[in-house]
């Protein structure tokens, strides 16, 4: 069934759950995750990153994300994850989503909100959920973890510069009225090449400060121990794609290594489905405390 993600992350926030939000990039993966959402009865967020326009054009995803969210047997959330125009923040909303990530972290405080407010406004107007970011979200190359340049003390200082503020998330959560927000503390999107070093008391603080719900970015890597700590403090969602996606990859190849499996793209793209609807679930035990 379609529901909004605001209902969905309200919930996750007073039972201290978090939900799992995953790109759906292919036929293979949307199936994948509702089918491992539908055997733990588990809500679910099906995602579909800007960034992934090289694969498929939103155009061509955003029906079938709706068509297996309705269909569905459990809560499914439809969102635009990393949403970098209003243009296609709007695209989105027509089509049916129920909620949009404006993401403007690269932008100064100022520009971030005044556009992200302005997103707010349309979007629930039509009724749909807003998500944005504060801070910086590392990725893959500039990762901070163990044997890296960054241990040292002050280059770790210089890292947390760019980790959400608490009070400035508290300022901006009220300027803009957005409804659920991603915030840095560490995590990276893509895989993890050393050890991440996770500053989780601060999601208490920006929890405590800001009070709404909390996203996750860079998912894929941590530790289920992290995991929980950072759900306890506040995190209600997360994005959770590269270690998925990977599964489906390695599966596909265990497949075509197989001398003895038939050459058929389609009993292939079963396996890779099977695999990623695996990782999936095991994701999903760990965000709902099972």
């Amino acid at each position: 069934m379609l529901v909004t993600l605001k209902e969905m992350l309200d919930e996750a926030k007073r039972e201290k759950k978090a939900v799992g939000a995953f790109n759906g990039t292919t036929l293979e993966s949307i199936q994948g995750i509702i089918r491992a959402a539908e055997e733990l009865g588990c809500p679910v967020v099906l995602q579909h990153a800007q960034s992934h326009d090289t694969i498929i054009s939103l155009d061509e995803i955003g029906p079938i994300l709706l068509h297996y969210a309705r269909r569905a047997k459990v809560p499914v959330a439809v969102h635009l994850d990393h949403g970098s125009s209003f243009e296609r923040c709007i695209q989105a909303i027509r089509l049916g989503f129920m909620s949009v990530m404006y993401d403007a972290s690269g932008k100064d405080f100022e520009t971030n909100v005044r556009e992200t407010a302005e997103i707010v406004r349309i979007a629930h107007a039509a009724g749909v959920g807003v998500e944005a970011e504060l801070g910086h979200i590392f990725t893959s190359e500039i990762v901070v973890g163990e044997g890296t340049d960054a241990d040292s003390a002050a280059d770790y200082e210089d890292v947390c510069d760019i980790y959400t503020d608490p009070q400035t998330a508290k300022d901006f959560a009220a300027q803009t009225g957005v409804d659920c927000l991603a915030v840095a503390f560490g995590t990276t999107h893509g895989v993890y090449l050393t050890e991440p070093k996770l500053d989780l008391p601060r999601v208490a603080a920006i929890r405590d400060a800001a009070g709404i719900p909390l996203v996750m970015h860079g998912g894929s890597g941590v530790s289920e121990e992290d995991y929980r700590t950072a759900i306890e403090n506040g995190i209600c969602k997360v994005n959770y794609y590269t270690y998925m996606n990977t599964a489906g990859g390695r599966a596909s190849k265990e497949y075509w290594e197989d001398e003895e499996k038939p050459l058929f793209y389609d009993q292939m793209a079963l396996a890779a489905a099977e695999a990623m609807k695996e990782d999936v679930k095991k994701a999903m035990k760990v965000f709902q405390k099972r």
